[in-house]
């Protein structure tokens, strides 16, 4: 068996894979499909200071290839986490990280300062790249000094490992990347969600009931493997890539193209034990071709 140990800056992983925020519930809800203590780490839904009701119904979408989500970071809030389901995961035996998004830069510092204080918590993914919320999330993530802003607050307040999970939707990705990187990020993820829609014909309506949504799925694969490229050529830090993985041939791709480790998303809602077919069929190329390290593939690309 190959060595599939990783490490995101002082962040140890069992092996490279990872779950997606908002498609893993708090990693409980998958605990009768498989071993969840198995994964190399799992990314809790959204959570913010205060609690969200989200947006109205509907907001989802089934899509070629895809689908649509504008939930809208619907969550109890971050005192709720902490009193309610943090007992509940924090003896898992893995990497429990949460995300965190806010609508103002004092509310990313506030609740990352809360997650700061819980001990099996070893690391938050700071969420400047949701589209679906009419503040905060993607409005700060979609300009090089929107995003260094949100990483000095909470830099200034967390002392853990941080990661940072950027947009497509922008024009420059890299330089977005290079930003949080200069603040202190020790991790970029990428990529979230693109903005679609979907129309139905017959009503001359959106389906989605704030028009747009985010779009996740194999459709976003190639531009998501582009754009982490881009990235992992650019910065010094690891990379997370994900969007679209739905397979251990999609990972090892991503992998390739310079990420240090990977998330599983959408792919999550098709075959709740993806997981670990994704983790057992890198383990298996990797022995198919006498690799007996992961690391050894990761940016290796000859491009």
């Amino acid at each position: 068996m190959a060595k599939l140990n990783v490490n995101i800056n002082k962040l140890a992983l069992k092996n490279p894979v990872m779950t997606a925020s908002g498609t893993f519930g708090y990693g409980l809800e998958f605990n009768d499909f498989i071993s969840i203590d198995e994964i190399g780490g799992i990314i809790v839904k959204g959570t913010t200071l205060e609690p969200r009701q989200g947006n109205d119904y509907p907001r989802m979408a089934e899509v070629p290839s895809g689908m649509l989500n504008c939930v809208g970071l619907q969550n109890k809030g971050v005192e709720y986490f902490c009193s309610n389901i943090y007992p509940q995961i924090k003896d898992i035996d893995t990497n429990m990280i949460v995300n965190v998004s806010g609508s103002t830069l004092e509310d990313y510092a506030s609740c990352a300062a809360r997650i700061n204080e819980l001990d099996n918590i070893p690391a938050i993914e700071l969420n400047i790249s949701c589209p679906n919320v009419k503040a905060g999330g993607m409005a700060f993530g979609v300009t090089a000094s929107g995003a260094a802003s949100v990483v000095k607050a909470v830099r200034e307040v967390y002392d853990k490992t941080l990661i940072v999970k950027l947009s497509p939707n922008v024009t420059s990705v890299v330089d977005i990347a290079k930003a949080c990187e200069a603040e202190g990020a020790d991790s970029v993820s990428l990529i979230n969600t693109l903005m679609g829609m979907a129309i139905d014909i017959e009503k001359r309506k959106p389906i989605l009931s704030i028009a747009t949504g985010g779009l996740s799925g194999p459709a976003v694969k190639p531009v998501a493997l582009r754009m982490v490229w881009q990235v992992a050529k650019a910065v010094n830090i690891p990379v997370i890539g994900l969007g679209g993985i739905s397979s251990a041939t999609d990972a090892i791709e991503f992998l390739m193209a310079g990420a240090t480790a990977i998330q599983i998303g959408t792919a999550n809602f098709l075959d709740p034990t993806i997981t670990i077919k994704v983790r057992d069929g890198i383990n298996q190329w990797l022995d198919e071709h006498n690799i007996s390290d992961v690391n050894d593939i990761i940016g290796s690309l000859n491009a």
